[in-house]
């Protein structure tokens, strides 16, 4: 698989526009990021040379609805973490939940299937997804994601993406959950 180095510039012009949302977001909050440019990724299995040369392991990301559709929570967990659905919703107060169609992770993030990021929420104007942090994502040092694309990754310091990024975005603080 092929991996570049680390990069630190914006994608080239023929990058996709998403992706290059992202990263002149980045620049305009000024967080500082590393990235890299790979072969499509849709398994955290594939994600390993990546985790290695950023020295740090990506997030998984989980998008999930309620049953009427209405409520969508982005949970944010280590990738060795199995995912819990009956704790998750007990933490969170709500009733069973399911993973979200693509369609609705398209309108709402903006990414499609494989590629769910946090960095989609620059994209949910109105507000209607919840994003929700396994406490040791939250008490990590760096967030590893796509930039909303699955041919990308990038790294920014948590710190950046709690005070800079969610506060831009509108999100407010997230919901801290130990899966």
């Amino acid at each position: 698989m092929y991996v570049s180095e680390i990069l630190t510039d914006l994608p080239a012009a023929d990058h996709a526009e998403k992706e290059q949302a992202v990263y002149a977001l980045l620049q305009q909050l000024e967080i500082p990021y590393e990235r890299l440019e790979h072969d499509p990724v849709e398994t955290m299995e594939q994600c390993a040379e990546i985790n290695e040369k950023l020295g740090v392991k990506m997030a998984k990301n989980i998008f999930l609805t309620n049953r009427q559709g209405d409520k969508f929570y982005l949970l944010l967990m280590p990738d060795d973490k199995p995912f819990n659905t009956k704790s998750f919703c007990e933490q969170i107060d709500s009733p069973r939940l399911s993973f979200a169609s693509g369609e609705q992770m398209e309108q709402l993030l903006g990414c499609l299937p494989g590629c769910a990021s946090p960095m989609g929420l620059m994209n949910d104007v109105e507000h209607k997804v919840t994003i929700c942090l396994d406490q040791s994502i939250h008490r990590s040092e760096y967030i590893v994601c796509h930039p909303c694309v699955h041919t990308g990754s990038l790294k920014i310091k948590t710190f950046d993406f709690l005070k800079k990024f969610l506060k831009h975005t509108g999100h407010g603080r997230p919901t801290v959950v130990r899966m």
